[in-house]
């Protein structure tokens, strides 16, 4: 039963075969005409009118750039470009005809086109044998010439260059389908490519574009990789070796252990072919025969697992440049596509010494691997006045393999540098660094370092908060300093050089939180994962995650005068044609003033002199600026640095998890200084190739402080008195309590210092509430007789205790004496001496003014 179906199968196709056969016969006299000369052939396809199928086929084929690997580089010490690492769809070295070995010139003619120096693009004998095999046998047997071959593979190539997946799938299937119209197609191509390309080009042009199995396209490449040689430097059996591997590269390719015999068999037909050719001797044949395949695998580098110096992780954020960037094609699978088959030379703004240091430092302060903790560190380096990334580095080993970088470990594809959009993370809490933009905003306000401000620990009202763009409200909150305690006020520059959480609190709350965070924007400040920038007071601490890179940028733009130039990490590209290409530019612009910007600096260039970033200091004589940051739960430590040349910043934290960097250890010593080590060699480096000058100083406005008179609050409540002594930039303590006093229960009765005393601002002013007792004082009654006084000021509810003052005698004190005990008198008895006021009251106590009701007065009467 099968044979009969085989046999009505196999006469079924012979009879379409020769029908085939018919058709295609009838441009038999124009292949022959092609043979020889394909001009004249090419006009007769298309004015033959048995043959209008070719009329809807174009007559030239446009030959593109063959796909080409691209490589990103750094600049060395010496100025000079060192490759960083290569990317490339296929790997591919276009060369010249001269640079490839006559052995493989002539093992390709011998074995893939005997005639094609004869033909004029198509060889007639070999497409006619393979027409009539294909359509009678059924099978699929080979006739292209050389120029043939060349056509189908730039087809190809063209459908692989499309960057739609769905149009390229679909030009591919066309390319490479098994039908008559494809083959008309090719041969109407391989004729006009004869007419316009001299036979050198058209076999230049194969050689480089013809697969070798995998990703290796070209014989430069393939030499390359299979016997680790130029294609000029090949010998006759590894020359015979690769072109066997055209035939069909799944089978014959030799670094495939089960295809090695396969490929020494068509090595050695291809060798009896060049015999029979005398392309080679005798001689050469019997020793090339008798020689086995001897490989010599030679891997090329592609990705930026490969880059050297700790690099990878910039060689990651380039590629997503290229792949966010409209600078390189509409969409982002155009802009992969031509990346990766370019052929571009991309030279980065990568400094080679400075990445050497900054790699060095993390990985000798970080392990890889922490066994008690996710934790990791990183660094990354800014050209302050251009946005140039000079450096980037961290911890973990890079991987773009997505089941590798899952086994946790050493191992990450994830740029804890940059943003989530560039390949990074969510960013991680800055803590105190982001105390700069506070202070940007207090000296832009037009207030000065000098001014005092209220560093206490106490609760904050967060109605006293002020938001233009979205309010401020909720219950109390208890921040705390981590800096120490402080009893009074501290100038705005202590602050910063003690990081005083409280008084920056302090400073916010005489600002606007909206106008801070629209400070911080001006700098270039986002958050990593893309979500709006945070204004809450809590931001003002530094409870926002961002990317390192962005605050190195942020703080280049401090040591700019206050221009902050976005970051760029490539200078140059040059395509295969050593055309310069459109690359991403910075981006200048001006947060805050020159002015605010240098005060910002002197108040900067406390901590890491004198205050909590000491330990950073390269202390070589080159300026510089600096600020710590550590987030509530001491789970993210920083530094960022900056002098007018680099700027640095150094994350040191927990990518998962609560481990306490500030107490806990690190390759044998304390990870708290772990961040202090790596800046301290970093910008050692950098100061050495980069240099740097100190600043211009600010204007003395903004140096000083100002003063504030205490007003009048007496009389008002508390809420009124606080408002009125905070609208001076007075602080307010309620301390004193409540005292004996005339003003209503509640009321304030005075303050310490009392009403109209100068002092700085900031300074805490103590309110003493009344607590209503106090009533008008009692009348005087001086001058009354004691019957009289007395008597009047019990019908007032006032109790009376009288005492008596000596009658006065001549020569001594008269009346009026100060104590009711008689002065002795000396001897002899004095003579009397005048007593008007004897009787009457000389003295009472209290006398006017107030006291509690129903006190006791007392009255001195004189005897």
């Amino acid at each position: 039963m099968f044979a009969k179906l085989r046999e009505k199968r196999l006469r079924s196709g012979a009879i379409a075969g020769v029908t085939t056969f018919i058709g295609m016969s009838a441009i038999a006299a124009v292949l022959v005409a092609a043979s020889a000369t394909p001009a004249i052939a090419l006009a007769g396809l298309t004015a033959n009118s048995t043959l209008g199928i070719f009329d809807n086929l174009p007559n030239y084929l446009e030959i593109g750039d063959l796909a080409e690997k691209s490589e990103i580089y750094a600049t060395g010490t010496d100025g000079k470009p060192v490759l960083l690492a290569t990317f490339y769809a296929q790997n591919r070295e276009d060369v010249s005809l001269s640079q490839i070995s006559p052995f493989i010139q002539d093992a390709a003619i011998a074995s893939e086109d005997p005639r094609f120096y004869e033909h004029g693009g198509v060889d007639l004998y070999g497409t006619v044998r393979a027409i009539l095999s294909n359509t009678l046998s059924g099978s699929t047997q080979g006739g292209s010439s050389i120029t043939q071959q060349y056509v189908k593979n730039v087809l190809v190539q063209k459908a692989e260059a499309i960057a739609n997946p769905v149009a390229r799938k679909k030009a591919y299937e066309e390319a490479t389908q098994v039908s008559v119209d494809r083959k008309l197609k090719e041969i109407k191509l391989s004729i006009g490519v004869e007419q316009k390309y001299s036979k050198k080009q058209i076999l230049e042009g194969y050689l480089n574009i013809t697969p070798f199995g995998g990703r290796v396209y070209g014989v430069q490449a393939a030499a390359k990789y299979y016997f680790g040689k130029s294609a000029k430097d090949v010998s006759v059996a590894e020359a015979a070796s690769l072109i066997a591997i055209i035939n069909n590269p799944s089978a014959y390719r030799p670094d495939l252990e089960e295809n090695i015999s396969d490929n020494q068999a068509r090595r050695d037909y291809i060798l009896a072919r060049m015999l029979e050719n005398k392309k080679i001797t005798q001689k050469e044949y019997s020793a090339a025969v008798a020689s086995p395949v001897t490989l010599t695998l030679t891997e090329a580098s592609t990705g930026c697992q490969t880059a050297p110096f700790g690099a990878a992780y910039f060689c990651d954020y380039i590629t997503w440049v290229i792949k966010n960037d409209e600078a390189f094609g509409k969409t982002e699978d155009e802009r992969w596509t031509a990346f990766q088959r370019g052929g571009w030379k991309i030279y980065s703004t990568l400094s080679l010494p400075l990445q050497q240091a900054a790699s060095g430092a993390v990985y000798g302060n970080i392990p890889t691997v922490v066994p008690w903790a996710n934790v990791a560190g990183a660094s990354v380096s800014v050209q302050v006045n251009t946005g140039r990334i000079l450096a980037m580095a961290q911890s973990k080993d890079y991987t773009n393999d997505p089941e590798l970088a899952a086994t946790g470990g050493n191992f990450t594809s994830i740029n804890y540098s940059t943003d989530k959009n560039y390949g990074g993370s969510s960013g991680f809490q800055v803590g105190s660094t982001y105390k700069a933009f506070t202070l940007a905003q207090w000296l832009k306000s037009g207030r000065g370092l000098g001014e005092m401000v209220d560093p206490r620990e106490r609760p904050l009202q967060m109605n006293k908060f002020r938001d233009k763009c979205l309010g401020v409200g909720g219950a109390d909150w208890k921040p705390k300093n981590n800096s120490g305690t402080y009893a009074g006020p501290v100038s705005v520059l202590q602050a910063t050089t003690d990081s005083i959480n409280l008084a920056f609190l302090s400073m916010a709350m005489k600002l606007d939180l909206c106008d801070i965070k629209l400070t911080a924007e001006a700098f270039d400040v986002h958050r990593a994962d893309g979500n709006p920038l945070g204004e809450s007071p809590s931001d003002v601490l530094g409870t926002q995650e961002i990317s390192p890179l962005t605050m190195a940028t942020a703080y280049a733009g401090v040591a700019n005068q206050g221009r902050v130039c976005t970051p760029v990490a490539i200078d140059k590209i040059v395509d295969q044609h050593n055309v310069q290409l459109k690359v991403p530019q910075t981006k200048c612009t001006q947060a805050v003033t020159a002015d605010v910007a240098n005060a910002m600096v002197v108040a900067l260039k406390t901590p890491i002199a004198s205050g909590t970033a000491t330990e950073s200091n390269p202390r070589d004589g080159i300026p510089i600026i600096g600020k710590t940051g550590t987030n509530d739960n001491f789970n993210q430590t920083w530094i960022i640095a900056s002098t007018t040349s680099v700027a640095t910043a150094v994350w040191v934290g927990n990518v998962q998890g609560f481990f306490d960097v500030r107490n806990g250890s690190l390759n044998n010593g304390s990870a708290r200084v772990t961040r202090h080590a790596i800046m301290r060699a970093v910008m050692t480096v950098a100061d050495q190739f980069f240099g740097g000058v100190d600043w211009p100083g600010p204007p003395s406005n903004l140096m000083g402080g100002r003063n504030a008179v205490v007003p009048d609050v007496s009389g008002l409540t508390l809420e009124e008195g606080v408002k009125l002594l905070e609208s001076v930039d007075l602080a307010v303590d309620g301390s004193c309590g409540t005292i004996d006093g005339a003003k209503a229960s509640g009321r304030i009765e005075q303050t310490v210092p009392a009403v109209g005393t100068t002092l700085p601002t900031g300074t805490v002013v103590n309110i003493c509430l009344s607590n209503g007792l106090l009533v008008t004082g009692p009348p005087s009654v001086i001058g009354q007789t004691e019957a009289a006084g007395s008597a009047f000021l019990l019908s007032k509810g006032w109790v009376v205790n009288v005492v008596y003052a000596a009658a006065p005698t001549c020569g001594g004190s008269g009346g009026g004496g100060s104590t009711a005990t008689p002065t002795p008198t000396p001897t002899p008895t004095p003579t009397a001496c005048p007593n008007p006021n004897q009787g009457k009251i000389i003295k009472q106590s209290p006398n006017g003014g107030s006291a509690r009701a129903g006190a006791t007065v007392r009255l001195t009467v004189q005897q």
